[in-house]
């Protein structure tokens, strides 16, 4: 074979096969152990100018001394350690490593850096709301979700860092530290003005302190609820007590609203005596007209009713039409 299709038959098979080194593949490039919100994940960069088809083992180890099996034979370039298994303790230290695999060829396993997951393990920010109570607003802090645990039992001395401010007027914020409680009132607040809130979770003996929440908004009013649901509460209290004055007191308070006392003489001589009008007297004195009106007579049957005699007596219903021969007299 000549040196010229040596030559190429070397260069074909670098284009198309990965990176081989004294017949073994190129490892996983960056390998690093990270950890957010107590979990452990192993991340890594794929062997340059590496082939389809190429998968990776990773393995890990805490305090014992030996690799356990994590993530087999997986084509993505990450491995969440705790959902494979239950033994990932909140207080333990850990080290990951990982390898490429094509077919039978093995590369070198590359170990990662070492955390500690309670110092090193970033902690996402806190889930923040905001209730309008008045000329007050009150702040409710939820804290994020750990995968392995909860945030208050990891760390138990956690606090918070409240800063707040008028809305754009952020260089003027007002910040209160070291905040146990998860529900918090601001105060000292001006009505009817739109105050806006960022939370970050303190921990003393953690590398990585949460970052603060993306801001939130909220308006004051003028009063608190609870003064208007005093106010309705006098309102009707008041009304219930007039009620029942009303109902216990009622003879004596119709007697003040009706008295029984007589009128005085000369009143109730003004209002019988007769009127003196001319023309009351006018209508007084004047005739009674006559009444002009003509005699009714109904005709049934043949026989003549008079008014004021039954219709029965003509031996006939009311309801009977007189015959065509018959004629009024």
């Amino acid at each position: 074979m000549s040196a010229a299709v040596r030559t190429f038959i070397l260069t074909i098979s670098t284009v198309i096969r990965p990176t081989v080194v004294s017949g073994v593949l190129s490892p996983p490039t960056n390998v690093r152990l990270t950890s957010y919100d107590m979990n452990l994940l192993l991340v890594w960069d794929s062997p340059k100018g590496a082939a389809s088809g190429l998968v990776y083992t990773t393995e890990y180890k805490g305090y014992s001394p030996g690799y356990s099996v994590g993530c087999v034979n997986i084509s993505s370039l990450e491995c969440d350690l705790t959902r494979l298994s239950s033994s990932i303790s909140e207080y333990g230290k850990y080290t990951g490593r990982v390898r490429a695999q094509l077919g039978t060829q093995s590369s070198a396993w590359m170990e990662s850096n070492q955390i500690t997951l309670d110092q090193d393990s970033i902690i996402s920010s806190p889930n923040v709301s905001l209730f309008s109570n008045g000329a007050a607003i009150e702040v409710s802090i939820t804290d994020p979700v750990f995968t392995i645990s909860a945030l208050r039992k990891v760390y138990h001395s956690a606090t918070y860092n409240i800063t707040y401010w008028k809305d754009g007027q952020r260089e003027q914020a007002r910040s209160m530290s070291n905040i146990h409680q998860n529900r918090v009132v601001l105060s000292d607040l001006d009505p009817w003005t739109v105050y806006c809130v960022q939370v970050q979770i303190n921990i003393e003996w953690s590398l990585n302190p949460s970052k603060p929440n993306t801001a939130v908004c909220e308006s004051t009013t003028t009063e608190a609820p609870w003064v208007a649901a005093m106010v309705t509460f006098g309102i009707v209290a008041v009304t219930v007590a007039l009620l029942v004055v009303a109902v216990v007191y009622r003879k004596p308070i119709t007697h003040v609203l009706c008295p029984k006392d007589l009128l005085p003489p000369h009143f109730k001589k003004y209002l019988l005596a007769k009127p003196n009008s001319s023309m009351y007297l006018a209508m007084c004195n004047s005739r009674q007209p006559d009444e002009i009106y003509d005699q009714v007579i109904f005709i049934a049957g043949g026989r003549t009713v008079e008014e004021g005699q039954p219709l029965e007596a003509s031996g006939r219903s009311c309801s009977k039409q007189p015959d065509s021969t018959e004629t009024d007299t």
